[in-house]
């Protein structure tokens, strides 16, 4: 092999799809490129030409252009360019032309055809698709560990099991037996399902086992006719069938339940127990949360939640996906904060009035990561009076703010915790608070909204978290200024892309030569997907669930949303494992990320993770402050 070609297969494998080829494949390619120069603004070929050659781009850089002149793309070193016209009947689909002196390396078409049709990943790359290869990135890392992928429903084996209310314990005794089941759903197929899941849970009205048939009916004597209503257990713990297997796992350790339904629209469909999903996910998550709930004192919580980074380590070198991490650091967040709450009612006493403690922000979305402060509040009865209960809730909301401080949640520097008496409102002032938000969208508003929107009840009065969900989403709706509002706030903060799309970074600070990933990234993403949702009524938190309801209401363009779900999960991972990388190295974990701890690889995909948020963000204030006029 000529030493020409050998340096140009050297260069080729470190991109991908050539990097996956067999080595005699990669020669053979290496081989047969034809290598051309273009001098700065020249043109390399123009809209519905003949094209027989697929571009890599060795050095310099290539715009490509839409008919209209309008700019499509920037290409610089180890970019691919003209696939979309070679899958295309072999004509050109954008205009290319050269921005500075550029190195070509010309692939033949009939060798980009043989390529395709030997190896089934090369073909796939070249799909067309805007954002292929980012999508196939994601999916890659997804399918290297089942759990990150796994939904509740691939562990039903079984059609749900089922007596209806008005049976007797017999009868349950009887289906039991004869299903052979430790358990059952009491279930109400009459109820009638509203739109409004605020009105109730579902036709799932109770759930008895084994347990409750030896304790309640045969210790204690009663008729073997004692309808089941009068023994079943009424507040049922349920989830949803959209549920990752994690999470329902997490779910069941963390509120001490056995027995977990499932339900598709409020409907039953299937049961699960903790023996099902033991052998999809990790002891060490699992032991860590059953170890929490057994923790005696702030001092035990605070020396037990040490451990708590190198579960995050764990689950990400175990190639766990973004979702799954921030569901797991959630529901581990919430769980500190449900001990404290217990340990907060033994030292106080119970509570003079009911309330519920709601987490914030990321926790309520199941985004948590490692770096993060705390942001909660409190919903307080309609019966409060200041001068007979603020003492209590006062103290309650110190104990459990500082423990959460103690247990390395660090106070928010903005203040929004229960500890601050602002955020200690009973649920008609919450409603109100929310309404005057959306009524008069002034900064400060819009500001609290992306905060306080995402909102999800951990202790006591969990309904009322879930009616204030109904109600903003009802309200935000049928509001298009305060969505106009939104999605202007939303275009804020924009990706760190510069004109030729490289990367643009922090020039001076403690973080120079960095991007925060966080603020650039995974923020502004969430930011607009958090404005499709509200416009759409989705009720969910979590962003990817949020994209499932865009998908259903068709808002966006084709294909769109699947982008977002790629751009998302893969800048987030991206975050993820730089702050595992700085654990592992005894550094203090953050979100700035320099550029070039990163793979050319790795380079390429976040920088197109990044333009499809750039792109969606044009969207959005087309969509939005359009709609918002026409008014």
């Amino acid at each position: 092999m000529e030493v020409e070609h050998q340096e140009i297969a050297k260069f080729l494998e470190a991109y991908p799809p050539f990097s996956d080829l067999p080595i005699d494949a990669l020669n053979t390619l290496a081989s047969n490129v034809e290598v051309s120069y273009y001098r700065s603004d020249s043109e390399i070929f123009k809209y519905g030409q003949l094209i027989t050659y697929l571009y890599v781009v060795r050095s310099g850089a290539v715009e490509l252009s839409r008919r209209s002149g309008e700019l499509y793309h920037r290409i610089s070193s180890g970019g691919i360019f003209g696939h979309r016209g070679l899958l295309m009947n072999r004509k050109v689909r954008f205009d290319a032309s050269t921005l500075e002196d550029t190195l070509l390396y010309c692939i033949p078409v009939d060798i980009f055809d043989e390529f395709c049709n030997e190896f089934e990943f090369f073909a796939d790359y070249f799909e067309a698709d805007d954002n292929a290869h980012l999508k196939m990135t994601v999916s890659k890392h997804a399918d290297s560990n089942d759990m990150t992928t796994a939904k509740v429903t691939k562990l039903i084996l079984r059609d749900v099991v089922y007596v209806e209310r008005n049976s007797t314990v017999q009868q349950a005794a009887q289906m039991m037996a004869k299903e052979q089941v430790s358990s059952l759903l009491i279930y109400d197929p009459a109820k009638p399902l509203t739109e409004d899941p605020e009105e109730d849970d579902g036709q799932v009205v109770g759930l008895i086992s084994d347990k409750d048939l030896r304790n309640q009916v045969v210790a204690q004597g009663l008729p073997y006719d004692t309808p089941v209503s009068d023994i079943m257990t009424t507040d049922v713990v349920i989830i949803d069938s959209n549920a990752y297997v994690f999470e329902a796992m997490m779910l069941m350790l963390r509120d001490s339940v056995h027995h977990l339904p499932i339900v598709h629209k409020r409907k039953p469909i299937g049961m699960l127990t903790l023996s099902d999903i033991l052998r999809y996910e990790s002891q060490s998550s699992l032991l860590f949360v059953q170890g929490l709930m057994e923790q005696q004192s702030v001092e035990d919580l605070a020396n037990y939640s040490k451990h708590l980074s190198a579960i995050f380590t764990r689950m990400v070198n175990e190639d766990a996906n973004s979702h799954m991490i921030g569901s797991a650091m959630s529901v581990i967040g919430k769980t500190f904060k449900h001990k404290l709450l217990e340990l907060a009612e033994i030292k106080l006493g119970p509570p003079p009035i009911p309330y519920c403690f709601i987490a914030l922000g990321s926790m309520a979305r199941d985004e948590q990561l490692i770096v993060t402060d705390q942001d909660n509040a409190l919903i307080l009865d309609n019966s409060y009076k200041p001068d007979q209960h603020s003492a209590y809730f006062e103290k309650l909301a110190k104990f459990v703010c500082d423990g959460l401080a103690n247990c390395g949640y660090k106070y928010c520097d903005g203040g929004i915790m229960a500890s601050n008496p602002a955020w200690r409102l009973t649920y008609d002032q919450w409603q109100s608070q929310f309404n005057d938000w959306i009524e008069n969208p002034k900064p400060e508003a819009l500001l609290n909204s992306s905060i306080f929107f995402d909102l999800e009840g951990v202790w006591g009065e969990l309904k009322w978290a879930e009616k204030l969900t109904a109600f903003i989403s009802k309200k935000a709706q049928n509001t298009p200024n305060f969505l106009a509002a939104m999605a202007y706030n939303a275009l804020r903060r924009t990706p760190p892309l510069g004109f030729f799309n490289g990367f643009v970074l922090e020039q001076d600070g403690q973080h120079k030569r960095s991007m925060n990933i966080k603020r650039r990234g995974t923020a502004p993403l969430s930011d607009l997907v958090r404005v499709h949702a509200l416009a759409v009524g989705s009720r969910k938190q979590n962003s990817f669930e949020r994209l499932d309801d865009i998908n259903e209401a068709n808002i966006l363009p084709k294909g769109k949303v699947q982008d977002l779900r790629a751009a998302l999960e893969y800048i987030a991972i991206m975050r993820i494992r730089h702050q595992s990388w700085q654990i592992e190295q005894g550094e203090k974990p953050d979100n700035s990320l320099p550029p070039e701890t990163l793979s050319e690889f790795e380079q390429r995909n976040l920088k197109e993770a990044f333009g499809v948020l750039d792109k969606a963000q044009s969207f959005l204030k087309f969509r939005y402050q359009n709609k918002a006029k026409m008014k």
